[in-house]
């Protein structure tokens, strides 16, 4: 049996002709390719009609926060009264996505997963941020072994079709090094999305910023985390055919959240998924925006 995270990658050794097969079918299942379409398709010769006609959906918006627990939500966002048991399937009943920071410490077990797919429905995604062993430990270099055991536990996600990209975030202290970023995302599935928060101001810094950040990250059809907060902007710049966005300010004006509007709504058209997650907190002013911008962006019409 063809591993769930090796759709794409395992595809590439048996030669380029089969990749824009690969390339196709992933984009329209959501990322896997099993080993029977490859069978069917007269392993990449000339019968890839069927493939053609695979329906391509429509590019979709994720919105939500970093994370769900919080009971100070309450009376704003969370009824007064709900049992916090009950908060995720709540939560998912008004926002489409959520990023799972705590799995930067921790490895997720597998009744975790099947608790959180049975609590949302079948639209919702899970963001999760990668352990900290990968971007803070490791920070990158041989990490193959842990990454796999890592993407092991996502596995039931993946079958369900319920995992969004997943969240590598180095940590501050980590200056750009293009051959160590390179090499890593070798190892990384090409089935998987992904999105890189860099937080060193070399890595943002022309040239390297489009000479080699971004084409490192294009080569790979890997996002660039546009992160925005108090002290620092991430260029809003487009490396995959998804977005991501971190919201990290503590508030916003209307007019900002507007703007962010009118940039989903390019995206959307471009044929680009976006994922953007407001910050958590105590307070509950990131969920709120979240839900208005949800609201906002499903009732705006798009630009002809």
């Amino acid at each position: 049996m063809l591993p769930l995270f090796l759709g794409g990658a395992a595809l590439q050794r048996r030669g380029k002709a089969c990749f824009w097969v690969a390339q196709r079918f992933t984009a329209a299942t959501g990322g896997l390719f099993p080993e029977s379409a490859l069978a069917a398709e007269g392993r990449c010769g000339a019968q890839h009609s069927n493939l053609n006609q695979v329906p391509i959906p429509m590019a979709q918006l994720y919105v939500g926060t970093s994370g769900w627990a919080y009971p100070t939500w309450k009376p704003a966002f969370y009824p007064e009264k709900l049992a916090q048991k009950k908060f995720l399937n709540f939560y998912a009943s008004k926002l489409n996505a959520v990023e799972v920071n705590y799995t930067f410490r921790q490895l997720v077990k597998e009744t975790t997963v099947q608790n959180w797919i049975a609590e949302t429905p079948e639209h919702f995604r899970f963001t999760i941020k990668a352990h900290q062993v990968l971007t803070h430990i490791r920070r990158l270099k041989g990490a193959e072994e842990f990454l796999q055991r890592f993407l092991g536990t996502l596995e039931a996600l993946e079958r369900a079709g319920r995992l969004g990209p997943l969240l590598f975030q180095l940590p501050p202290n980590f200056k750009a090094d293009q051959s160590v970023l390179s090499e890593f995302l070798k190892s990384l599935p090409r089935s998987v999305r992904a999105a890189f928060e860099f937080r060193h101001e070399s890595w943002l810094t022309e040239p390297t910023f489009t000479d080699a950040t971004c084409a490192t990250l294009r080569e790979r059809n890997i996002a660039l985390c546009v992160a925005e907060t108090e002290e620092r902007n991430t260029p809003d710049v487009v490396t995959a055919d998804y977005v991501y966005y971190r919201y990290r300010k503590p508030t916003y004006t209307a007019d900002e959240r507007k703007a962010m509007v009118a940039r989903i709504q390019e995206h959307l058209a471009a044929g680009r998924d976006v994922f953007a997650y407001f910050k958590h907190e105590e307070t509950p002013e990131g969920v709120l925006y979240a839900v208005d911008l949800l609201t906002a962006s499903s009732n705006a019409k798009p630009e002809a």
